[in-house]
């Protein structure tokens, strides 16, 4: 897998993945059509859902920011050739401790509380993924088995809270109470729902490529990367620098949690990170694991989940659809990276 990621990128991965989408919506256009459905009217039907009012394209704008924050966090990984599937449990944690932070001081000044939660979301979704950096590096356990039994364990334990003292007495479903209006992202424009931290995965999608392009830290990602044995040799640490970015990960993919909790819901809701971490794998992928490129590959996510709704009222497809789409991504994408290792 570390070496495939390598010649992806070096093998015109851009390229690649646009035909991964070509090939996933022929696909389910087929699919579409036996289920006796015009797969034009579908399509025609997901496009006014994600672009037909000002709020659809804010919803989907908002949707997207997780994927690319934490899509950017799995892509230094795998630059680096560390398999990184964490992220649903890294962003999990950080909507929790964010919650913390909002119902531990509910008065608290915005400028105060908020910055407050983003800093101690991003630290519990490092340390989280320090975790399981410390178990491979240490115990040489896979990191793709010990990222993803983390998951479960993330997942579990914010339902544990949820059911206990952070829960809201006598609500129907596990979650918090609503955090105060200070703790809310406040919006862009009155009346519409875009949030302005939306505007942190562009700045966060910049920062990485700076980071990969002209620094020492970049350096070493590129080189570690493409040989281990190289970087040793050069004078880097591997141990060392997978912690290091599995920590940065782990931020990025709390901070996306905070976001989420005091952007979308204001309050933390069981299972709300369901399906995020697997999404920002395939934006990573798809945006070929430039930092830069994940921007249009987490748009097209959200995009894609604000259509579905509007396809399943309008031509009675589901919307569940928009999860075949999204595996049949992953798949086809998968497959590119098998060519192209064999062709290398």
């Amino acid at each position: 897998m570390m070496a495939a990621v390598g010649v992806y990128r070096r093998s015109g991965g851009w390229v690649r993945a646009f035909i991964a989408l070509g090939l996933t919506f022929s696909l389910t256009a087929a699919l579409i059509g036996f289920s006796g459905k015009n797969p034009i009217t579908a399509y025609e039907a997901m496009f006014r859902g994600a672009f037909g009012s000002f709020d659809r394209v804010a919803f989907a704008i908002n949707k997207a920011t997780p994927y690319i924050i934490s899509g950017i966090g799995v892509a230094l990984c795998f630059r680096a050739g560390i398999i990184n599937i964490g992220a649903e449990g890294q962003i999990a944690l950080g909507g929790l401790a964010a919650t913390w932070v909002a119902l531990a001081w509910p008065k608290a000044s915005p400028l105060i509380g908020i910055p407050l939660a983003f800093g101690v979301g991003m630290i519990a979704g490092a340390l989280w993924s320090g975790i399981a950096a410390v178990i491979h590096v240490g115990r040489g356990v896979n990191e793709v088995l010990a990222t993803l039994l983390l998951n479960f364990v993330a997942l579990l334990l914010v339902g544990e809270v949820l059911h206990g003292d952070l829960g809201e007495p006598g609500a129907g479903f596990p979650q918090s109470p609503l955090f105060e209006p200070n703790y809310w992202l406040s919006t862009m424009i009155a009346g519409a729902q875009l949030h302005w931290g939306v505007l942190i995965g562009p700045l966060i999608a910049i920062g990485g490529y700076v980071l990969l392009r002209y620094t020492t830290l970049g350096f070493a990602v590129r080189v570690l990367g493409a040989s281990r044995s190289a970087a040793s040799y050069a004078g880097f640490s591997v141990p060392q620098l997978t912690i290091k970015l599995m920590l940065m990960a782990g931020g990025l993919a709390g901070l996306a949690g905070v976001i989420e909790v005091l952007g979308i819901h204001y309050r933390l809701i069981e299972g709300f990170s369901s399906g995020f971490g697997f999404n920002a794998v395939v934006v990573a992928l798809l945006g070929a694991l430039h930092p830069l490129a994940i921007i249009p590959a987490g748009l097209f996510f959200g995009f894609l989940e604000a259509g579905a709704l509007s396809m399943q009222r309008e031509v009675g497809v589901p919307s569940s659809l928009v999860a075949v789409i999204q595996g049949l991504t992953m798949l086809f994408v998968l497959a590119a990276l098998a060519a192209s290792r064999r062709s290398s």
